[in-house]
């Protein structure tokens, strides 16, 4: 199934999402000629009722929601201004929410929409990208903060494969993007895990090959770095546009307990990264 409907996520507080995201997401839609739709939320602080005696605490979290609000204003019509000269169908939505909310706010849009593109703010904890990733049953794209360099485009792509779940289903939800690109690379760390042999990755372009994907099948020596490292180190190489790649780790209340390599590419992304879980 083709992706036709993008949800870009924006975050309004504390700090807002640059505005280089916005013009990325755009450009990833323009790409995959879908749909995209950007959420925003004003975050309203909730004070403890011990605490609203103080005058201070209430003209603080009023403060606050006021700046949320404005961020959240900005950013949207930075949206549309941006779609807009891309010629995309879009649209806008603005919610309001408490602060302890809004992940599960996002996550709820993200359900019902073919991917969602996440920023990993370097400034405060990733619990909005790791919210979605794990909770919304769709592919999210976790892109950098940082300026791109010019337009999305899909000319390799880098597929992390260990014969996991986690990386089956990465595999089945980018295949619209892999039928895009121009080379796919199917890349095996190995010499870091134990990897089930009987099941190659040749066997995985095998099976890629059936939808039109040829795919170059890479076995990359960890040689004492970790997977997460091994795999920048790839994609780095490579010039990649996007590293396809399954989510490891499980939600405990507010605390994600990640798999290793999942925490490293999440923590400081080089490139957009499309994950699954």
């Amino acid at each position: 199934m083709p992706i036709k409907d993008i949800l870009l996520t924006l975050t309004s507080y504390p700090e807002p999402t640059p505005v280089s995201v916005v013009d990325r997401a755009v450009s990833v839609a323009s790409a995959l000629n879908a749909h995209i739709a950007a959420i925003a939320c004003d975050v309203h602080i909730q004070i403890p009722g011990s605490f609203l005696s103080f005058g201070t605490a209430g003209a603080l979290a009023a403060r606050e929601a006021h700046r949320s609000h404005d961020s959240a204003q900005d950013l949207l019509a930075a949206f549309e201004a941006s779609a807009q000269k891309a010629g995309l169908s879009h649209e806008v939505i603005h919610e309001e929410s408490l602060s302890y909310r809004v992940p599960q706010r996002l996550v709820e849009y993200a359900r019902l929409h073919d991917l969602t593109v996440v920023s990993v703010p370097a400034a405060y904890d990733q619990w909005y990208a790791e919210a979605v990733i794990f909770g919304s049953g769709r592919p999210t794209l976790v892109v950098p903060e940082t300026p791109p360099s010019g337009p999305f485009e899909l000319n390799t792509i880098v597929v992390a494969w260990d014969f996991s779940r986690s990386a089956a289903r990465a595999v089945a939800d980018a295949i619209p993007v892999l039928e895009k690109a121009r080379t796919v690379r199917i890349v095996t760390v190995v010499n870091e895990k134990v990897i089930d042999s009987k099941h190659s990755p040749e066997q995985l372009a095998k099976n890629l090959s059936r939808h039109g994907i040829d795919a170059i099948v890479d076995r990359v020596d960890a040689a004492g770095w970790s997977i997460g490292e091994s795999l920048m180190r790839e994609v780095t190489s490579r010039n990649a546009d996007l590293l396809v790649m399954g989510a490891y780790g499980h939600s405990r209340f507010r605390e994600f307990v990640l798999g290793g390599a999942t925490q490293s590419m999440l923590s400081k992304p080089l490139l957009p990264i499309l994950f699954s879980h």
